[in-house]
This record gives structure tokens, sequence and C-alpha cells, in this order.
């Protein structure tokens, strides 16, 4: 599992516009609605090039006068999620701001501004966005799973395996709560049934690393020290910056008697993330 931000962002939404446009249509000059329908078409994220293409799409719409509240609301929530998938939280969050201000029963906005939050690692305030969300919208799978990937990073890994539960039980699809409680199932020890959750989010999205590296984990701990390190390899031919998974490799290297491999996929991992022997070390595995 990659430390840090993954598993954080889970998901961002974005929400598609309809053009309100029914009882206007006629009185607009045929390049005006055309010009609102390839904003529209770009504020949607039809035009994937750049979240910069999606922001300048949802800004023309946001900066057309009298516009519907609805369409405002999502146009922000958009640009809010184009804001975040460049890094830019501070504007992503007033964007949702504005969004939930427009329309206080949108549960997106909220989902997505708890994502932020927890990008920017508040994972406090994530959670109470994500409980509005679920509040506003009980059966929010996607709200679920990043609530549960907010109670993972504050080690509560019983309340995140609930959690991905639930997402799993709404959202029987969704790759990332599988691995989510692959994860968690396998640093509370729970190896046969973190084993099963990891190749079932294998079979959904077969090359995400952090499932490899979650898998690989769950093999590390049951003893499984060959399928263990074809795991971590396979994690690191797609993220060969992945500290966790150099390190898992390593400590099963070192375990196959192979010390000269596996001490410097440690030194590789620690290179890249100082603290991940204790994060191991938290997570049941000692070197």
């Amino acid at each position: 599992m990659k430390l840090g931000m993954k598993r954080c962002l889970v998901v961002g939404t974005t929400l598609l516009l309809s053009l309100p446009l029914v009882t206007t249509w006629a009185a607009e000059k045929p390049s005006s609605f055309e010009d609102k329908l390839k904003n529209v078409q770009l504020c949607n994220g039809s035009d994937r090039s750049s979240p910069e293409r999606q922001i300048a799409g949802c800004t023309a719409l946001i900066d057309v006068p009298h516009e519907t509240t609805r369409l405002l609301a999502v146009a922000h929530n958009n640009r809010g999620n184009a804001y975040a998938e460049n890094g830019d939280f501070d504007h992503a969050i007033a964007d949702y701001d504005v969004a939930i201000k427009l329309n206080p029963t949108y549960a997106k906005p909220f989902n997505n501004r708890g994502l932020a939050y927890q990008k920017k690692g508040d994972y406090d305030r994530a959670i109470k966005e994500f409980d509005e969300a679920i509040k506003l919208s009980p059966n929010y799978g996607n709200a679920f799973a990043n609530r549960a990937a907010a109670y993972q990073k504050k080690n509560d890994y019983e309340r995140a395996a609930q959690d991905y539960d639930t997402a799993i039980h709404l959202e029987p699809n969704l790759a990332a709560a599988w691995n989510g409680r692959c994860w968690v199932r396998a640093i509370l020890g729970q190896l046969q049934v973190a084993l099963a959750d990891c190749n079932k989010a294998v079979a959904l999205k077969p090359n995400d690393a952090g499932t490899y590296d979650s898998r690989g984990l769950t093999h590390l701990k049951m003893g499984e020290f060959n399928s263990a390190i074809q795991d971590y390899s396979t994690a690191l031919r797609l993220e060969p910056k992945l500290a966790t998974a150099l390190y898992g490799r390593g400590l099963a290297e070192i375990k196959k008697g192979d010390a000269s491999s596996g001490n410097a996929d440690l030194a590789a991992a620690k290179a890249i993330n100082a603290s991940v022997a204790d994060d191991f070390a938290r997570y049941g595995v000692k070197s």
C-alpha cells in the first residue's frame, strides 16, 4: 500500500450537466447555444487533455449572467474537481463551498470537499464531510469508501473495515473498496478473507499497483514469501517508486535468505519514505 495519499482518492465525482434551455432555446442565437453546449461538455470533463480545459468550460458557464442555481452548483462542483485533479485543493474547496451554498442538499460536493481535506491531511474534517454526504444520500457507496480511507489514515482499522463493508454492499464493482478492505483486513490479521478481497480487486482492476501491494502484504503476513515477492514486483513494475512494495519485497527476500537483494530494497524504500519501517511495524510486520 502506498503511504501518504494512497487510497485517499477513491472517487472524486463529476456530475454531468444538463442544459436547462428548453424554454430559452428559441430565443438564443445558434452560436450562443453552440458555445454553451461546448462549455457544458468541457465542464463535464469531455476533453481530458488537461484539467485546465475543464476549468475553462466551467468558468465560462459560471460567468454567464442569470444562469440557473442548479447549473451553477454543478459547474462549481465540477470545477472544484478539476482544481483537485491539479492538486490545487484550496481552490477546489472554495468551489465546493459555493456549490453547497447554492444547493445545500447536493451530496456530491460534500463528498468531494471531504476528499480535498483528506488530501490536505485533515482527516477529521474529511470524515465530517463524508458524514454529511452520507446523511444526504444514504446509498452513496463512494462516500462510504472515502470515509473508510479516512478512518484508515487515522489507524482506525475496525471502523474502516465497517465502512468498506457498506461500500461493497452498495457498489459491488468498486475495486478501490475491495482493495481497501483487503488492506485493513490484512493489518487486522484476517488474512484469508483479506486475500479473497484482494483477488476480487485484481479481477476488477488488474493494472492497479496498490492492489498488488495490498496482496503482497497479505502473502507476507501469511508467510508465503514467493507469492509476496511476485505481487510486490508486479506493483513495482506499475509504480516503481512505491515505498511499501519495495520494503515488503525486501522483507520477503530476507526471509527467503536473499539478504543482499532484500537489504537493497529496504534501503531504497527508506530513501523514498523514511518512516516505512515504523509503518510496517504498526501493520504487524517487523524485519
